[in-house]
């Protein structure tokens, strides 16, 4: 039974207090056993990544070659796609393309009152290391969402490493690999794939950032390896939040909640509405869907552990409840959803109106499904083109715009103490005379 809480109860704030605070991760001390794998990896190469992969994955290979999967395996992966799966993984491509070309930066160039060149410029990284879960788990939407926004900030190399047991690798993860363009793959997976996109081995080149989630393993890899690559995010399990006034069928607010439950049993599902009546409602048909959901067993421990509605007296209370929850993703299945769009400061992806469940962004929507957990909303963003780029300034002065700013240069400079910093403007200011 998820939690049950009313702002209009006096105890309401210490237990959403505690409901914001409640850990829903166990987790696993794994660093040493990490930094191990890493330091393995970066100092023996693909001699640590043929052991490892043995190890952990029951993949036996006498060389690098065995891991690197052939165009000849890719090819027919898309081949055997029924029509209305690869239509349908077309269709998701397309729209995630179209709706990251219009997320590409523009640079600027200018000339400020004083003269002097000012510009900035958006360049890609040179490699990118998508990192993909594997196993019999099989989640090719999330290929395209990592996959695409990189090939569309103009990224030469993207390189996809996967773990495979026993050699195994999703056909509909390869499909999805084709249709976005990537042909670099490796069976390798864990943190000692992570070593691998950092450090580089003799078969495996380095690369600049890493994206894309796993295991406790490979989180703490990135985490350990940032700074010699940079990374997307770490991310947690999944969270949604709906919001919802009694117009909406009690049905499928309870489909939506379950949408994320399902992920894990450490994803967590909220619903915030105005109407208690409406909240039994959807919480009894949550309850009937439990009974014939394949992963009920994992949606319902995820609904028991984490899950909440919370009733409120009015709206007008909801915003501030919804900015402090901060959701990854975050529902408005009200009338005139986009009256309370200016309030929502926190959350990850918003979906307006009754006809806009989280599950649709999940796949073909277009906006990336990469997004902020565990309320970093409220200071991060989803995956995006400007995550495969950098941002590089240019400044430009001749002797006569240089010769108007570098006095107040200088006397920072000398502020500062940093003589040879004041040396290298005065002694172009006197060559000036």
């Amino acid at each position: 039974m998820a939690v049950r809480l009313d702002n209009r109860q006096e105890d309401f704030e210490g237990a959403f207090a505690a409901l914001l605070a409640s850990k829903r991760e166990v987790t696993v001390d794994v660093a040493t056993t990490v930094s191990g794998i890493l330091a393995d990896v970066r100092s023996r190469g693909d001699a640590a990544l043929l052991e490892l992969t043995a190890r952990f994955d029951d993949l036996s290979a006498d060389s690098m070659a065995e891991l690197a999967v052939p165009q000849a395996e890719i090819d027919p992966a898309l081949a055997g796609l029924s029509d209305e799966l690869r239509q349908a993984l077309e269709t998701a491509a397309t729209r995630i393309r179209s709706f990251h070309e219009r997320q590409m930066p523009q640079g600027f160039e200018v000339t400020d009152e004083d003269g002097v060149g000012l510009g900035m410029r958006y360049t890609p990284v040179d490699a990118a290391g998508l990192y993909v879960p594997g196993g019999k788990a099989a989640y090719p939407s999330s290929v395209l969402m990592n996959a695409i926004p990189a090939a569309v900030a103009g990224v030469e190399r993207r390189v996809i490493v996967v773990p495979a047991p026993g050699g195994f690798i999703s056909p509909m993860v390869l499909a999805a690999a084709a249709i976005a363009g990537v042909t670099e793959i490796w069976r390798v997976g864990g943190a000692q794939a992570i070593a691998a996109l950092a450090y580089g081995t003799d078969s495996i080149q380095p690369v600049d950032k890493i994206v894309g989630p796993g295991n406790a393993y490979v989180a703490a890899a990135k985490r350990q390896v940032y700074g010699t690559v940079g990374i997307d995010s770490i991310a947690g399990p999944s969270e949604i939040l709906v919001i919802a006034d009694n117009s909406n069928d009690p049905a499928w607010i309870a489909a939506d909640l379950l949408s994320q439950a399902e992920h894990d049993e450490a994803a967590q599902a909220i619903l915030i509405t105005d109407d208690a009546a409406f909240a039994d409602a959807v919480d009894a048909a949550v309850a009937t869907m439990l009974k014939t959901l394949d992963r009920a067993d994992v949606a319902g421990q995820s609904w028991q552990d984490n899950g909440a509605i919370i009733t409120v007296g009015s709206m007008q209370n909801m915003p501030a409840l919804a900015n402090r929850i901060a959701a990854e993703h975050l529902e408005l299945a009200v009338e005139e959803p986009r009256r309370w769009l200016s309030e929502i400061r926190h959350a990850g992806a918003i979906f307006l109106g009754r006809y806009t469940p989280e599950a649709i962004g999940d796949y073909v929507a277009g906006p990336n499904h990469v997004l902020p957990t565990a309320r970093t909303s409220r200071f991060s963003s989803g995956l995006g083109v400007v995550d495969f780029m950098k941002r590089t300034t240019t400044v430009e002065c001749d002797a006569g715009s240089f010769g108007r700013i570098a006095p107040a240069g200088v006397a920072l400079a000398n502020a500062e103490g940093l003589g040879a910093h004041a040396l290298s403007m005065t002694i172009r200011m006197n060559a000036r005379g």
